[in-house]
């Protein structure tokens, strides 16, 4: 298993980058309510505040900052980008290790972070 270097600053601000899996779709603009609707339930949940936050097509940027003893970004995009995809109608193929992994296919597995 990878060993990613991450910088875990509890109440920090990030900027990610989150992409979908194919990037010729369009599902965050044209579902743009049910990702909003996934990042709310995420906030009520897990607290952060949202500094900026832009939607494109098929990947998105924000800039979170965490409350002062929280670092873990990692469980909110978890949450945000299932919460996401099981709102959506059933249409992509998953492959065996997806479905071994109880992931669903829309989105990259990872996501970039930077501390700012």
């Amino acid at each position: 298993m990878p060993n990613y270097r991450r910088a875990f600053v509890p109440g920090a601000c990030w900027f990610f980058t989150v992409n979908l899996l194919d990037r010729r779709q369009t599902l965050l603009v044209d579902h743009i309510a049910t990702l909003r609707e996934a990042i709310t339930a995420t906030r009520q949940d897990y607290p952060f505040t949202i500094d900026a936050f832009v939607v494109l097509p098929d990947h998105l940027h924000a800039i979170w900052s965490l409350p002062a003893a929280d670092s873990d970004f990692s469980t909110r995009w978890r949450l945000i980008k299932n919460r996401f995809a099981r709102a959506l109608p059933k249409q992509e193929q998953l492959d065996r290790v997806r479905v071994r992994r109880n992931e669903w296919g829309i989105w990259q597995r990872r996501f970039w972070e930077h501390l700012i």
